[in-house]
């Protein structure tokens, strides 16, 4: 008997209507995501990403709104459930990291007044109890002075300690997914390091589920278990981080392997580029949505759209996985 996967997302469709008509943003996105596993997800801007985690807990901006398919919680659909029942889903079994922590931080509250009145809403505590869980994370984050700094603004933290405290605040109710959009963006490069092994190391700790979004490969490879490479909508590979790294099977994925610099120097080619750019939403092409940009596009490419097909211990969405000798023309 196969174990229930935490998160379950089958065909998911994400529309925005518009005056001009339907803009589909998420086409048919599928995958699974095990307990403690870290599922990275990458992509260019307007891949699809943020939309795909934003529909996930259920904050997808009005007029957006979930089309078709599934989003299951332990077995549990959650894609359709009123607002209040949404609500006790979100910070308590599934928490979010924004990119930029002033959105998740209310200015005008103390961290502590934020950090303990969520562990309340969602715990059965007393407030001491509440206020000692608070200081404890905020150690555990590696906000120094804790105790002393519950009763410190969001202003007054660095950008680094800020995103450490939203990171406290989307794991004190104990969720069994976290969701982080773009979590080291806005830092500098050497705190982005120390916030990746920070949200690696409590996730770890808590066996806590993690969605983590970024444009940032380096970040995946650091981080991730299991990568999904998302392309106009859709996923265009999938699988172990190792083998998508080492051996990518989607062109775009090769792309995007090739435009990471070696830290190394042991390679003298440079950098490829990927031409052109990621199509708008109303203006999608036929078939596979990456073959004006691809230098092994032939006739199938054009008139069909792939879906997901094994590639080894991973799965691409490419008609050269059936038709080399197409790709080859």
């Amino acid at each position: 008997m196969t174990e229930t996967p935490l998160l379950s997302v089958r065909d998911l469709r994400v529309e925005f209507p518009t005056r001009r008509g339907v803009l589909t943003a998420i086409n048919g996105v599928s995958f699974d995501l095990k307990a403690g596993e870290v599922l990275g997800m990458v992509g260019e801007s307007g891949a699809g990403k943020s939309i795909t985690g934003t529909a996930v807990i259920g904050l997808l901006e009005p007029p957006g709104r979930i089309a078709g398919g599934e989003i299951r919680l332990k077995g549990e659909r959650i894609d359709n459930i009123s607002q209040p029942a949404m609500r006790k889903i979100r910070g308590k079994r599934i928490g979010m990291i924004f990119q930029d922590p002033l959105t998740s931080l209310n200015p005008l509250l103390t961290v502590g007044n934020q950090i303990i009145e969520t562990i309340m809403t969602h715990l059965p505590v007393s407030e001491r109890e509440a206020r000692d869980r608070a200081v404890a994370l905020l150690e555990e984050v590696g906000i120094p002075a804790a105790a002393a700094r519950l009763d410190s603004y969001p202003h007054q933290f660095s950008g680094g300690m800020r995103q450490r405290v939203v990171i406290a605040l989307a794991l004190c109710a104990e969720p069994e997914l976290v969701i982080a959009d773009e979590p080291t963006t806005a830092l500098d490069v050497s705190v982005q390091a120390q916030i990746i092994r920070l949200l690696q190391r409590v996730c770890r700790d808590h066996g806590t589920a993690v969605m983590l979004i970024t444009h940032d490969m380096g970040v995946i490879a650091e981080t991730a278990d299991r990568v999904a490479v998302m392309y106009s909508g859709r996923i265009a590979e999938i699988g172990p981080v190792r083998d998508v790294i080492k051996s990518p099977s989607h062109p775009y994925t090769v792309g995007l392997m090739g435009a990471i610099p070696s830290l190394t120097g042991e390679t003298e080619q440079r950098l490829t580029q990927i031409p052109g750019s990621m199509p708008r939403l109303d203006s999608i092409p036929r078939g596979c949505a990456f073959n004006p940009r691809c230098a092994y596009t032939f006739d199938r490419c054009l008139a069909e759209r792939p879906d997901l097909m094994p590639a080894g211990d991973s799965f691409a969405a490419c008609w050269k996985l059936v038709e080399p000798e197409g790709a080859a023309g």
